[in-house]
């Protein structure tokens, strides 16, 4: 029996062993986060595409774990005012990723986890870069599953999200997961795809990470700077998580 979607466009249960990897990546993703940028109290952070979800340990982890509360802006489309109460000085803002009602430069660093995928088109995937970068005046980081890892992160099914997008919409249509199989819910992207977009963006400096599992590339991560000059490269393993910087695979 297939699970229920959730507000995370996930079906998979909380105590399921696919949502504990899915916070132990998460949790290194935002390692890399604050060794990339080692923001300070002094800078503003906009998290992009905060969830009402609270049954994943998971969700909103980067305000789960980021040090300054009182300094993020939390947005996104889905009602996450709760946090507000929760973290004291936080701030929660209604936001499409397409429009930012924010000004340029706004705040320091943007960051937005497993959003992109959740645009729609890929013309609206490269207006989500565009606005990101646009209110950012130091940094940007971007996440998104990879696609060409073997389990489909959203729907924990094996394999038929590398048959052309157009069969594979119509195999979750079969199965019952209508919402996921409109391309403006879901809309898998690849590592080469997100070069082609931040190839457009000749004044910001971009370089590529990901999160591996059992070596196996399950998470894309992009960081991107807006001083040219600054292009850095970072290699970790932790406890079979493998998060490498500036690899030659595009896939």
């Amino acid at each position: 029996m297939r699970g229920e979607l959730n507000a995370q466009y996930n079906v998979a249960d909380p105590d399921s062993l696919a949502v504990r990897v899915a916070t132990r990546v998460r949790a290194r993703i935002f390692s890399m986060f604050m060794g990339e940028f080692s923001p300070t109290e002094a800078d503003e952070v906009l998290d992009l595409g905060v969830t009402s979800d609270q049954s994943y340990k998971s969700s909103n982890y980067f305000e789960a774990l980021y040090p300054y509360k009182n300094r993020i802006t939390a947005a996104g489309i889905d009602d996450a005012s709760f946090l507000e109460n929760i973290y004291s000085g936080l701030r929660f803002q209604f936001a499409d990723a397409l429009n930012l009602p924010f000004s340029d430069n706004e705040f320091d660093y943007v960051h937005s986890s497993a959003v992109i995928e959740h645009v729609g088109s890929y013309a609206n995937q490269q207006r989500m870069v565009t606005e990101c970068l646009r209110v950012a005046r130091k940094g940007v980081c971007l996440t998104t599953p990879n696609r060409w890892f073997p389990i489909e992160l959203h729907t924990q099914l094996p394999l038929i999200h590398w048959l052309p997008k157009s069969w594979f919409r119509t195999i979750l249509k079969g199965i019952g997961h209508h919402e996921l199989a409109m391309e403006s819910n879901l809309n898998l992207v690849t590592e080469g795809e997100l070069r082609k977009i931040a190839a457009l963006h000749l004044d910001w400096a971009f370089h590529f990470g990901s999160a591996r599992l059992l070596g196996l590339k399950t998470n894309i991560v992009i960081f991107a700077t807006k001083n040219p000059d600054v292009h850095t490269q970072h290699q970790s393993s932790v406890e079979g998580y493998d998060l490498a910087a500036g690899e030659a695979d595009n896939r």
